[in-house]
């Protein structure tokens, strides 16, 4: 079974290759592994790691966390699809299948923000309307409109699923919500219980200002 794991770990030499050794002890092989964010002194890296079925994930938790500094943020089973897609593809399919560009987005946001769901959202005419929903991702909400209090999408930032405006479930589910502005529209997207960095909002926030170049020329 595979698991995304998010790491603190001290940005010095060898903490990372220390954290795949304790893994690799553990029976865990490495499949993936993103850098998501630098502050002085640390980094969050995502691992994406394949554990064989007799193995707890608990086990996870231990190995990463044995090693000195390093501390187990989130983890959660993860059923992507480990590819080397990345921004510059999805920006490539986007201007050349226009008449799909928006969900294309949506799913594009979800596999390289190994996120459940992305809506693309137009902006509401007036204050206080709910926003339309323009394109949706797979396995995205069934939903054709969405209240917006928050509105507009700019700052890009976290929104918080248990406000009244978002569907009960969401909250139940654990999921955590950013939102970034597609021209006068917005990206909506939510994952299960691995909280939004400000580096992960802003990668995706100059690729939605790029996106809306191309969806909007």
């Amino acid at each position: 079974m595979s698991y995304l794991i998010r790491v603190v770990l001290p940005d010095r030499p060898g903490a990372l290759g220390a954290v795949a050794t304790a893994l690799g002890h553990a029976g865990a092989d490495i499949l993936s592994v993103d850098i998501v964010e630098r502050t002085p002194g640390h980094a969050t890296d995502d691992l994406v790691v394949e554990l064989p079925v007799d193995k707890l994930a608990d086990s996870l938790v231990t190995a990463a966390s044995s090693v000195p500094g390093v501390r187990v943020e989130s983890i959660r089973p993860y059923a992507g699809t480990i590819d080397p897609f990345r921004e510059l593809e999805l920006l490539e399919k986007l201007a050349v299948n226009r008449d799909d560009a928006a969900t294309i987005l949506a799913d594009g946001v979800c596999r390289l923000f190994r996120s459940g769901w992305a809506l693309i959202l137009q902006a509401p005419e007036t204050d206080g309307q709910p926003a339309t929903v323009l394109a949706r991702s797979t396995a995205a909400p069934e939903i054709e409109s969405l209240p917006t209090p928050w509105w507009p999408a700019s700052p890009p930032r976290p929104l918080d699923a248990e406000a009244s405006w978002a569907p009960g479930d969401w909250a139940n589910l654990g999921t955590e919500l950013a939102v970034v502005p597609l021209g006068s529209d917005a990206i909506l997207v939510g994952r299960p219980a691995l909280r939004w960095l400000a580096s992960e909002i802003i990668r995706m926030s100059h690729l939605a200002s790029i996106a809306a170049t191309v969806l909007n020329p």
